[in-house]
């Protein structure tokens, strides 16, 4: 009885296909490693993780993490489409510390070809700050976000966020308000697509 239930796992098993999973164009089309199917149909929808550092290859951006969805296979190719990045959470930890103020934020904008992309900001101080201090850091936040992704396509946007573009724009303008540490855009999602 055991025996037929292992070979059939094994014909199962070699049943199935490698395909190549593939970035979208966004992100230069890069092969980001391979998954096994025994339908290409099975593929669409599942979700693969990587660092922004493979795709760049730069170590220093090994602590985000890049989120896509396979959309489409052709050939022995899954081609994806990208979902969201969030930073891990070690990163996030060792960036809290005592007597600091951790300003975070919540929001929903629209960029100008129609995305809806839910982000979510970080500010830390050098030291504690005052409510109407992180009150101000917030809205700045805030701010910031809605009036780029009202100027930037979809594309533009997103190699903002992900690459630390915008982060630097909430830092600088932030920063005359009260002395931050560093600003970082902790976790984004893409809720709908025109």
């Amino acid at each position: 009885m055991a025996r037929r239930q292992t070979r059939k796992k094994a014909e199962g098993w070699k049943a199935k296909k490698w395909y190549d999973v593939v970035t979208p164009e966004i992100f230069g089309k890069m092969s980001i490693g391979s998954t096994p199917a025994d339908d290409p149909a099975k593929l669409v929808g599942r979700i693969m993780d990587t660092t922004l550092g493979e795709l760049t290859n730069d170590l220093g951006k090994q602590n985000v993490k890049m989120h896509f969805k396979v959309n489409e296979v052709s050939g022995e190719s899954a081609h994806t489409r990208f979902t969201g990045h969030e930073l891990t959470r070690d990163y996030l930890r060792s960036l809290v510390k005592r007597r600091t103020s951790l300003v975070e934020s919540n929001i929903i904008v629209t960029t100008k070809d129609g995305f809806k992309v839910h982000l979510k900001p970080m500010s830390l101080t050098i030291k504690r700050a005052g409510s109407s201090q992180i009150k101000a850091i917030r809205d700045i936040m805030n701010g910031t976000l809605r009036e780029r992704a009202k100027d930037l396509d979809y594309e533009q946007f997103i190699h903002e966020v992900v690459l630390g573009k915008l982060a630097s724009d909430i830092y600088k303008k932030s920063k005359i308000i009260y002395p931050l540490r560093r600003v970082e855009i902790s976790k984004t999602k893409i809720l709908a697509e025109p």
